[in-house]
């Protein structure tokens, strides 16, 4: 399976980040551990696991414990005896208190299954982060090795130019060869020189845009692994966009958030029109005190521990409350709720629309691709030859340095064509297995 065999020979992981070569899984595994857009979403999901925990915490009842202390002058009410008192006094007050909202419209209940169904799209949400940042990647590393395989292809090139140049030297010096020939040649390694000079400085861009994407520290050492393509196969291999479709709509995480967030607006509806219906609440609580008269003349008064043994006292309550008119703050909270999950479903639909289109042209750009490579692939063939042939007539005299460099720069760009052609179809079938999946882990260890 060409899949298989590209991603074995390909982005095989060494499984350390302090290796001198960075492969493709290397770069995605190091990326989601330590991108700070990663971490974000997954404290974000942390808030939403905490407001699911509060919501499911808010049906249990309440428990309260309060304790003051007052120190009274002047005119005041003396708790033992209800009387006015001018005596200096101590009090001190001790209360245990606990409520339930034993019915609310089961608002409560809707609310917490609404932050159950955003807890999921949260965790949906991550997976939609990671896998953004790991097409980033792809997209980088395909033009780092894009810019590396032009400058090995230069650095032949020239090599190739200066071998010959050393050539041309050894028979002028020896009256084989003119002068001029000499000139040409020289030309020829200097715009050689040239083109390499570029296409290395190409790959100094391509390989820092890719650790900008990684976030790695400044001046840290980075190189990535050039792969062998020498096994890469073509097969007969089709992609019908309804069929991805049909998977990818049930297994991407970009449908399934919104899907959850459809969900969740259902439920914060249904917990909103519970505003509107009558709410019953019951509580109790128990209540004990110490009372001291400061001062002199203060006798025969009761210890602390006999107070608060004998003050004790106990209640217990029901609280109805009917909704009748709230300035309009539940139908808002109603009306608020339902426009939410109207455009949630627009949301939904958009997202399906622009995942079709993105499958469509992923699976045309695919077999656009294919016939690409497979023409590029057989004109560097047909140029290798071609060449071959003419370096023999140019070494034997038959043809002059216009000739020869006309047919190497020629090999040059259909050697890189051949090299741009074969990534893109190997990026553009990673792509696909991504919809196809929705986990970009399931595609690399495929």
């Amino acid at each position: 399976m060409v899949f298989a065999v590209i991603l074995v020979s390909t982005f095989l992981c060494t499984g350390s980040f302090a290796q001198k070569s960075w492969t493709l899984d290397d770069c995605i595994t190091y990326a989601v551990s330590n991108n700070i857009q990663v971490k974000r979403q997954l404290l974000a999901t942390e808030s939403q696991k905490a407001d699911y925990t509060k919501s499911k915490l808010n049906m249990l009842p309440n428990l309260n414990f309060s304790s003051d202390g007052n120190l009274g002058f002047g005119r005041s009410i003396d708790p033992v005896t209800n009387l006015i008192t001018f005596h200096e006094n101590m009090s001190n007050s001790y209360s245990l208190s606990s409520s339930l909202n034993l019915f609310s419209g089961i608002s409560a209940i809707n609310t917490l299954e609404a932050n159950k169904y955003m807890v999921r799209a949260g965790l949906e949400s991550e997976k939609i982060v990671i896998n953004e940042l790991v097409i980033n990647i792809l997209g980088a590393y395909y033009q780092v090795l894009y810019a590396k395989g032009l400058e090995n292809s230069a650095k032949a090139q020239l090599s190739q130019s200066e071998k010959q140049l050393f050539r041309i030297k050894v028979n002028v010096e020896t009256g084989k060869e003119a002068v001029s020939k000499q000139y040409e040649m020289e030309s020829r390694v200097s715009e050689d020189k040239l083109n390499y000079t570029i296409a290395a400085n190409s790959t100094s861009q391509a390989v820092t845009a890719l650790k900008q994407i990684l976030e790695l520290e400044p001046g840290s050492h980075f190189e990535v692994q050039m792969p062998s393509f020498d096994t890469v196969l073509i097969t007969d291999d089709q992609y019908r966009p309804d069929s991805v479709f049909n998977v990818a709509s049930l297994v991407l995480p970009r449908l399934k958030e919104i899907n959850y967030e459809l969900r969740a607006s259902e439920k914060q509806i249904a917990a909103a029109m519970g505003g509107i219906l009558p709410k019953l609440v019951v509580g109790g609580s128990i209540y004990t005190g110490y009372y001291e008269i400061l001062g002199a003349g203060a006798t025969g008064q009761e210890s602390f521990s006999t107070q608060i043994r004998n003050n004790n006292s106990q209640s217990i309550f029901a609280r109805l409350q009917v909704p009748i008119f709230n300035n309009y703050t539940y139908a808002r909270n109603i009306k608020l709720a339902k426009i939410k999950k109207n455009d949630t479903e627009l949301k939904l639909e958009l997202e399906r629309n622009t995942l079709y289109t993105d499958i469509e042209n992923a699976c045309l750009n695919y077999d656009r691709g294919k016939d690409e490579y497979l023409a590029a692939l057989s004109n560097f063939e047909y140029n290798k030859k071609s060449w071959e042939v003419l370096k023999k007539k140019f070494e034997a005299g038959l043809i002059d340095v216009t000739d020869y460099s006309s047919a190497s720069m020629n090999l040059f760009k259909a050697e890189t064509e051949a090299v741009r052609t074969r990534l893109q179809l190997m990026i553009r079938r990673i792509i696909i297995r991504f919809y196809s999946t929705g986990d970009y882990r399931s595609v690399l260890n495929s």
